[in-house]
């Protein structure tokens, strides 16, 4: 009987330990997800036109690469960056030597050809009065004159050659073909150049543009401006006085690395300097019925623009898709997707799920005004 006993306490004890250890393994309920506060909008209608802006670069109309004529040493280079030059001002120098001979040869030879006509002319002269007398025949008379004509055309040739050498050794010194200044400079002293290879850049005094890319999407907003006197407005980054721009060109091409359109605006004569970087601004036009909301308040979802839109009634949040028209300065331009009164999360979008509770935030300082008040009205 004392062992039946024994048994049996030891089988409850076995169990009672079997349950201990059970419910110690067993994991703890999970903690409910806590009502998240959140800041919130209603939408409303509105209207904007908003503003583009683009960096930009102040150019020359009219920017020229010089290079000498023809191919040889450069011996010489009075020209540096940024530096004033003025019309016929001498750049740079090429080594002439073999060049000037050349020329002398030239001229060697049209001093030699113009000899040879000056003898051929005299002999046809004493051959016509022969004729005259009836010493010669009239066919000895064409044959002088013929070669009389073929040492003048060689004269004219030899003077026509000495003048291309001339021209050529006259090459060899490069000049500013208009008054600007060098914005550039690719080649220096010692460099043996080919034929017109660039040496300087040259940007001329006169009218200036503002350059800038636009994206394939602004193109057409920027054709349509095409001519209009004052349909951009540029301001420089020193903080000048904002200038009126019109739209000059728009490439026809996309610039095949970065895919964008130049768009050259003229400033005309404006006090800006050359390479200046300024902002242009395009005018939207204005819309109405669009909704403005925070940059907080936008998302992507899935490669789409969207919004956190809170249920009041279940006071959830679900996704709601939205299409961006543009941002205006801290805002986004919202075009579609959001009706007016309804509720949109503004901060702390990232951190929520499709249908997680929520609740409105409330400012701590509005709740403790909000319970004085109570307090006070009992």
């Amino acid at each position: 009987m004392y062992a039946d006993f024994s048994r049996r306490g030891w089988v409850a004890t076995l169990v009672c330990a079997a349950a201990v250890a059970v419910s110690a393994c067993s994991k703890p309920a999970p903690a409910p997800e806590p009502v998240r506060a959140v800041r919130t909008l209603i939408v409303a209608a509105d209207s904007a036109s908003g503003v583009r802006e683009y960096a930009a670069e102040v150019r020359a109309r009219t920017e020229s690469r010089l290079g000498f004529r023809v191919a040889g040493k450069m011996v010489q280079r009075t020209a540096e960056l940024g530096q004033q030059v003025r019309v016929g001002q001498v750049l740079a120098r090429l080594d002439a030597t073999d060049l000037k001979l050349g020329q002398d040869a030239a001229l060697a030879a049209s001093r030699a050809a113009q000899t040879n006509f000056e003898l051929a002319a005299a002999e046809f002269k004493r051959y016509q009065e022969l004729r005259a007398q009836g010493f010669i025949s009239g066919l000895e008379l064409e044959r002088r004159e013929a070669a009389l004509k073929a040492q003048q055309a060689q004269r004219d040739q030899a003077l026509a050659q000495a003048g291309v050498q001339g021209n050529q050794a006259g090459y060899a010194v490069l000049t500013a073909p208009a008054a600007g200044v060098i914005t550039g400079v690719d080649a220096d002293v010692g460099a043996v150049l080919a034929f017109g290879a660039s040496v300087l850049r040259l940007a001329h005094d006169g009218p200036r543009d503002a350059v800038f890319a636009v994206p394939e999407d602004h193109l057409a907003g920027m054709r349509a401006r095409l001519g209009k006197p004052g349909a951009l407005k540029v301001r420089p980054w020193n903080g000048g006085a904002v200038l009126a721009a019109t739209v000059r060109e728009v490439a026809a091409a996309a610039d095949p690395v970065t895919r964008t359109y130049l768009v050259k605006a003229d400033l005309g004569k404006a006090a800006v300097q050359l390479g200046q970087t300024v902002t242009v601004l395009a005018d939207l036009p204005r819309r109405d019925g669009v909704v403005r909301l925070p940059l907080t308040a936008v998302m992507q979802q899935q490669g789409q623009t969207a919004v956190w839109v809170v249920d009041p009634s279940r006071m959830t949040v679900q996704v709601q898709p939205v299409v961006v028209a543009g941002a205006d300065g801290n805002t986004v331009v919202v075009a579609s997707g959001l009706s007016p009164g309804q509720v949109v999360v503004t901060a702390g979008v990232h951190v929520l799920m499709p249908g997680q509770q929520v609740k409105y935030y409330v400012p701590p300082g509005a709740a403790a005004a909000a319970s004085a008040s109570t307090a006070a009205s009992r």
